[in-house]
């Protein structure tokens, strides 16, 4: 998201030239980061091109990594879907669609299940590489599921929120129906947009400097006075493992529900994508990920 340019997304987040970019995923590749996810939304392809751009200055090579966009079902019927793939494509060339998702479960004009058999006949020319989809209830990802079995194929994936500030997939059905069904959940914003690096709580005059929507995201001082417990013992945490309070936040996500929730951290600048990557080498205790889970699900309610 952080790579969409000019347009909406510029009001959350600043918009990056491509030599950054560049560096961004430069950094990725070289920490071990072998997939990205990107957006037709996120600046309507700018993303995309933005991304195949950096990984081809990186001399990556097609196969080399996993590559995941997402269709937007706002007010398009499913059968935009098999019209918008060329688009995708053409976006994200030399790189193939290896996940293709709904961006989300509603908008469209289409139901569920004809826009779901549009992501099928893709997957059935190989034109895509898998089918998942993109902030989904459980009743919707059931049923999402349900026709791909029709036609052989099983649903990757669900993007969804998840951080130690939003566990919802907890309570609304959609953490059980994912392991029920083999499907993985791909968390994005998991470092809250910011709020879990700490960084704002130690200098709150940045959140001046934030673009303007950016600020609505919940970097109010009522906000960051609740949570501060939280970035207290994320910080012990990180000082005893000699690394960042991010690093804690990320590894405590990719712990807690074991294979099925995976992270997707954005990184706007070398240093986010060298921490993300880093984290995937932190090795929490038990002892660690039950004070984290103590302290967050204690601001549960607290927060919106």
């Amino acid at each position: 998201m952080q790579f969409s340019g000019p347009g909406i997304v510029s009001r959350f987040f600043a918009e990056i030239p491509q030599s950054e970019v560049d560096l961004v995923v430069r950094t990725a590749i070289r920490g071990g980061i072998n997939w990205f996810d990107t957006a037709e939304m996120y600046g309507w392809g700018h993303s995309e091109r933005s991304l195949s751009a950096g990984l081809r200055h990186a001399g990556v090579e097609p196969g080399d990594v996993f590559i995941a966009t997402k269709w937007s079902p706002l007010a398009r019927s499913a059968t935009s879907i098999g019209r918008t793939i060329s688009e995708r494509r053409a976006a994200l060339d030399p790189y193939r669609v290896d996940l293709h998702q709904i961006h989300m479960g509603f908008g469209s004009l289409s139901p569920i299940a004809a826009q779901i058999r549009a992501m099928a006949r893709l997957a059935d020319t190989r034109t895509i590489g898998a089918v998942g989809v993109s902030n989904f209830s459980a009743r919707q990802m059931e049923r999402a599921h349900a026709v791909l079995a029709e036609r052989g194929l099983a649903l990757a994936t669900n993007q969804v929120r998840v951080n130690l500030l939003h566990r919802t997939i907890e309570s609304n059905g959609v953490l059980d129906a994912a392991r029920r069904l083999g499907v993985t959940l791909i968390a994005y914003s998991p470092l809250a947009g910011g709020i879990l690096t700490g960084k704002f709580h130690a200098n709150r005059s940045l959140v001046a400097s934030m673009p303007p929507l950016r600020r609505l995201y919940g970097f109010t001082d009522v906000r960051l006075n609740r949570t501060l417990p939280l970035i207290v013992v994320l910080r012990d945490i990180g000082a005893a493992h000699e690394v960042t309070i991010t690093q804690v936040a990320l590894a405590w996500l990719i712990t807690t529900y074991g294979d099925t929730v995976i992270a997707i951290p954005g990184a706007s600048k070398p240093h986010h994508a060298e921490e993300a990557a880093g984290a995937m080498f932190v090795r929490l205790t038990d002892d660690e990920v039950a004070r984290l889970d103590h302290v967050s699900r204690s601001l549960a309610g607290t927060l919106r």
